[in-house]
């Protein structure tokens, strides 16, 4: 499912237009399938539903679902704000039927504004759609002021729906205005849009419903931003044959650890096992193997030379051994940025890297190829996380000496801010086209884990997970997320493909967690096994 921005689904409504669905027609469409949803989810006989209709195709998306709803039995009263009704369809055929119209500019005081929001079980808002640009103000921003200030005030306040997107969100950067009205269900149309996704706007939008309005899925074929949906997650899955063995679905290497984060270790190889690889081999600093093994017995361990349990050079030599056995490979969980860690991830992640000697500064900037470069084998398919990235940030232009081929990167957005050398709040400000830019400038996947985490991929795609979840927010829960993606690698999957169907299982496991035992209860261990359970529910398999 495609995610647009304003001046897309402005480009696609009027191939639309073109192509015979008149606006006109798409506007009927919306109002209806702003009835539609709401009487799917409240019995609309009878149930007081005010109206505030703006300028524009969303106001007259409004009277549209005015005129629905007036037929459903509802008793609608319309709002009507800086709209010039003369010679409009819409407001005639609401006018007909003598619904109640109150105007802002003849409202002194907003009394009337206040009287039929105090009374109102439904209130729709279809004041502003996607094309704002500005920060509210005027009478528009006192109406929602109003409007908010009397539904606080009620014990049971109305049920809130908002026409294409709450009034005050910016439909492309997810920004919102003071006077935003948080929506309990948000109806948008033909397809999603960014700001839906993007905080703070992605929790004012409520339940997010997405009606097409008939328009022709290939208008939007050339978009490279999408939301991945159940069905495309499914396809995505490796096959499970009844004649497979361990070998058939791949084995994964994954070097974690460290005295002070054992528990990423574990949690990095568990969930490369959740998702279904058939071998799992941890490879961690020598003082961690007998805690994680007792922990995960089904993997098989790689014990590798330690500084007081903190992975060191030596490390590299062992792993050059072994690395022709694994389909995939992960690498930093838990490995801290210690010196020894750091001369370590710059020496087994990079091409020609010239290590500092200890106790001089860490500064590693590229160099002539070491002793070991011209010997060290291919390295499969890697996930590179946490620790990695910070000691990577700290070489100049790490991206074009990076050995593995393909990567996936997966930073929160502190760690991309070191990646990047800027703000978070500059990450934040703008994660998809930040996370699509550095993807193609270092020629790898990148994951920018946060609320509806971004995959991108170098080639421009971009796939926006679809959840956003407290429940994740607790350590090691991002552990979890490079096993899984891991465990996906080594089954054969892209890096890409991997990527988008780890984050979605991850975020879907989170919602089984919590559902279970609340948000606030869950932590990164719930998550194992969750994420069979969520690659069931992708499957439509029952749970026992």
């Amino acid at each position: 499912m495609k995610l647009v921005t304003a001046a897309e689904m402005g480009r696609i409504e009027k191939q639309a237009d073109a192509s015979g669905l008149t606006y006109a027609q798409m506007m009927e469409n919306a109002g209806r399938a702003v009835a539609e949803a709401l009487a799917e989810r409240l019995p609309v006989a009878e149930r007081r539903v005010v109206v505030l209709v703006g300028p524009g195709n969303n106001g007259g998306d409004g009277l549209v679902a005015a005129r629905h709803l007036h037929e459903m039995g509802a008793d609608v009263r319309i709002y009507i704000w800086k709209r010039d009704t003369t010679d409009d369809p819409n407001f005639a055929a609401v006018e007909e039927r003598g619904l109640p119209v109150a105007r802002a500019e003849a409202d002194e005081g907003f009394q009337r504004l206040r009287q039929w929001t105090a009374e109102a079980d439904v209130i729709i808002d279809a004041c502003l759609g996607t094309g704002l640009t500005r920060p509210l103000g005027g009478t528009l921003a006192e109406i929602l002021n109003v409007v908010t200030a009397v539904v606080e005030e009620r014990d049971e306040p109305p049920y809130v729906v908002a026409v294409d997107i709450p009034t005050g969100v910016n439909s492309d950067t997810g920004a919102a205005d003071p006077a935003t009205l948080p929506a309990d269900l948000t109806v948008t149309f033909g397809l999603p849009k960014r700001g839906q996704f993007l905080f703070p706007g992605a929790g004012l939008v409520g339940e997010l419903v997405v009606d097409d309005i008939d328009i022709p899925p290939a208008f939007a074929a050339e978009i490279p931003v999408e939301v991945p949906t159940e069905d495309e997650i499914a396809a995505r899955l490796p096959e499970r044959p009844a004649d497979a063995h361990k070998g058939t679905f791949g084995s994964a290497l994954v070097v974690a650890g460290s005295v002070n984060y054992t528990g990423a270790a574990y949690l990095a190889a568990a969930a490369a096992t959740r998702v279904g690889a058939g071998l799992v081999t941890a490879a961690l600093p020598g003082p961690l193997h007998p805690i994680v093994a007792s922990l995960l017995p089904e993997a098989t361990y790689l014990v590798l030379p330690h500084d007081m349990g903190v992975i060191e050079m030596d490390a590299v030599e062992v792993l050059q051994e072994y690395l022709g056995r694994y389909d995939a490979l992960l690498v930093g969980p838990g490995l801290t940025q210690e010196e020894c860690a750091a001369e370590f991830t710059a020496e087994f992640l990079l091409t020609g890297t010239q290590v500092p000697l200890r106790h001089r500064p860490i500064g590693l900037v590229p160099a002539e190829p070491t002793s070991s470069a011209g010997t060290f084998p291919p390295l499969p398919p890697t996930v590179i996380d946490a620790d990695a990235l910070n000691n990577l940030a700290k070489v100049e232009e790490w991206w074009k000496v990076l050995r593995p081929e393909q990567a996936v990167l997966t930073p929160h957005p502190g760690e991309m801010a070191r990646l990047l050398k800027c703000s978070i709040e500059e990450v934040q400000a703008d994660r998809i086209g930040v996370a699509q830019a550095a993807a193609r400038e270092w020629e790898q996947v990148v994951v920018l884990k946060g609320a509806h985490t971004v995959v991108a991929a170098p080639d421009g795609r971009v796939a926006v997970n679809p959840f956003a979840t407290a429940a994740l927010a607790t350590a090691g829960t991002g552990d979890v997320l490079a096993g899984a993606i891991v465990g996906l690698l080594a089954q054969g999957l892209t890096p890409f493909d991997a990527a988008v169907v780890g984050c979605y299982l991850h975020g879907l496991a989170g919602e089984i967690a919590a559902a279970d035992m609340g948000e606030a209860g869950v932590v990164a261990g719930d998550l194992l096994p969750a994420l069979p359970l969520a690659i069931m529910e992708v499957l439509g398999e029952e749970s026992g």
